[in-house]
């Protein structure tokens, strides 16, 4: 097993923080690069929002690809994303005292959350199929079982560990390794290629202007890519490449060049994702933010 992909902090020439990145690149359902431990398991937390989208892309024929990108993102609340949430809400039909997030921003609210689009989507799911929309977010509810059961078809396997994410719905344990053959496999999923197109029509709905996952869709052209709290990056390439990446530490920070790493690696161009310069409060280039070696193991004949 190789060692993980380390990124490091340099200021003035000394290195001041390290992250240790676990990095799986699966092709056709086999592995063909790996940096640390493709059997670690850690939660999929919102990289999981566009296979949760799939139930509803499914039931509502009704839904265009920004309802469909807003229920997958884990916007920044800016004014074109809210405007999407509250068209999907007004889809469902819903509103934003039936979101069971809890409130963010300034002044706090429902619809401010980065995850009110998941859950307007979840609302919209719910009318589509008669549920009651009141406590949607439990486990013991038919759209969190829908949930469940949707990344148990595509993972392959039942009894995974689940827990609360931190908008309040259920959340996965996978292996880094599983994850990768979900995304690679997602678009061949019904409803796959319809939230995939979405995804790829609206990257700027998904997070942002300079997060990681929407710079990676608007980068590389056919590309879809989700990421997720405590330092996990989940994408897949057009051509069925599926790329996990997880932050020991869970800072985000180190994903960027780790991507560009793992990227580079595999004979793709990783230049968007080099490494990152750190500047203090006047602007001035201190230091950067870099990969420093190439420690993926690359299995014989696998590509």
């Amino acid at each position: 097993m190789a060692e993980p992909i380390r990124v490091t902090v340099v200021r003035g020439g000394t290195v001041e923080s390290e992250h240790r990145v676990h990095a799986v690149a699966v092709r056709n359902g086999e592995l063909v690069a790996s940096a640390g431990d493709p059997s670690l398991v850690t939660f999929m937390r919102s990289s999981a929002k566009p296979i949760q989208a799939l139930p509803l892309a499914r039931a509502r024929v009704d839904l265009d690809d920004r309802d469909l990108a807003i229920a997958s993102a884990s916007h920044l609340a800016d004014e074109a994303q809210l405007a999407a949430v509250r068209a999907l809400l007004a889809k469902a039909p819903a509103t934003e005292d039936d979101l069971e997030c809890g409130p963010e921003g300034d002044p706090p609210s429902r619809l401010n959350h980065n995850c009110s689009g998941k859950h307007a989507g979840m609302l919209a799911l719910c009318r589509a199929n008669d549920w009651p929309t009141q406590d949607y977010r439990l486990p013991a509810h038919p759209c969190q079982e829908a949930m469940l059961a949707e990344v148990a078809s595509l993972a392959g396997a039942g009894g995974m560990p689940t827990a609360i994410d931190g908008c309040g719905v259920v959340t996965f344990a996978l292996s880094l390794e599983v994850m990768a053959r979900i995304f690679q496999r997602f678009e061949q999923a019904e409803g796959g290629q319809s939230v995939a197109a979405a995804m790829r029509a609206h990257p700027e709905l998904i997070r942002g202007p300079r997060a990681l996952d929407t710079n990676l869709m608007q980068a590389l052209p056919g590309w879809i890519a989700k990421g997720g709290a405590e330092g996990l990056l989940c994408a897949a390439s057009a051509e069925g490449l599926g790329l996990v990446l997880k932050v020991e530490d869970g800072t985000n920070r180190a994903l960027r060049p780790a991507l560009g790493s793992l990227l580079e690696t595999l004979g793709l161009d990783g230049s968007a994702f080099a490494a990152v310069p750190i500047r203090n409060s006047r602007g001035e280039v201190v230091g950067e933010l870099a990969a420093v070696e190439k420690s993926l193991h690359r299995p014989v004949d696998s590509c």
